[in-house]
């Protein structure tokens, strides 16, 4: 359990995350997820880096279990911050990241992928936003680079998800396989893109995040300021009851996660 490393082909790290049973991570997983990625792509011999996940799903977001039986914000600000620094280090990663996501990305998985360089889904992955049914704000700002300004607002406000299909057709996702085939196909574009001269790729990277007309680091941390303020003003602690007692909603998979995280 945790997060782990591997290197399956030349010019290529794995960062492997493992948190059962839905993959919603702890404060401290979320920082070990940083320093991996932030590793692997500081190794010279590397040249592109694939994130992928144990489990039913690639990510649930946050443990908020932990945030419930932590006293004070301290839980809640080292999710703030974690959650900030994993972010930070797909996006700022010396070289490309590919995706690789399978079942549900949710919360702080939209965060990770939306800031991956490229997405490999299986026919499964489900994406989505559930904040606003869980008492929080982020990470609209990572939607935002997977479709849409309307319908990422309309995906926010409803805490819908869309399918792999769907981003696929929106252009966000570059591939959509069986599952079963999900990391193989994750590799073959590692593989294409590590076959680069790495000096070259490293530039790439940089002058490709150089032009982005987005801020990702400063647009997400303004909205992670009112998610505190969402604490600070006991609304979200009201939504997350009443989300608590509303029971399953079938129509979401978020429900079924959230729930067995707190189970």
């Amino acid at each position: 359990m945790g997060v782990s490393t591997s290197a399956p082909d030349k010019g290529i790290a794995v960062v492997t995350v493992d948190f059962p049973p839905v993959n919603a991570l702890p404060v401290r997983g979320w920082y070990d997820l940083a320093a991996a990625v932030r590793a692997a792509g500081a190794d010279p011999e590397v040249r592109c880096v694939v994130l992928t996940a144990e489990g039913r799903g690639f990510n649930a977001g946050v443990d908020i279990k932990e945030i419930q039986r932590t006293a004070g914000h301290d839980a809640l600000l080292g999710a703030n911050h974690g959650c900030y620094e994993a972010f930070a280090a797909v996006y700022e990663c010396e070289v490309p990241v590919v995706a690789a996501v399978h079942g549900f990305c949710l919360g702080g998985g939209i965060g990770l992928v939306g800031n991956a360089d490229a997405i490999v889904a299986s026919e499964d992955a489900t994406f989505g936003l559930p904040e606003l049914d869980r008492g929080a704000l982020g990470a609209a700002t990572h939607l935002a680079r997977l479709v849409p300004q309307q319908l990422m607002r309309a995906l926010y406000y409803t805490s819908r998800t869309v399918t792999a299909e769907e981003l696929h057709r929106h252009g966000s996702v570059w591939r959509v396989v069986p599952r079963e085939r999900l990391l193989d196909a994750a590799l073959e574009l590692a593989r294409e893109i590590a076959a680069k001269d790495g000096r070259l790729i490293r530039l790439a990277k940089e002058a490709i995040n150089g032009i982005d007309p987005v801020d990702v680091r400063r647009s997400y941390r303004f909205e992670q300021g009112f998610t505190f303020e969402a604490n600070l003003s006991g609304v979200a602690d009201r939504v997350r009851d009443a989300f608590g007692r509303a029971g399953t909603d079938a129509r979401d998979l978020t429900v079924d996660t959230d729930k067995e995280q707190q189970s």
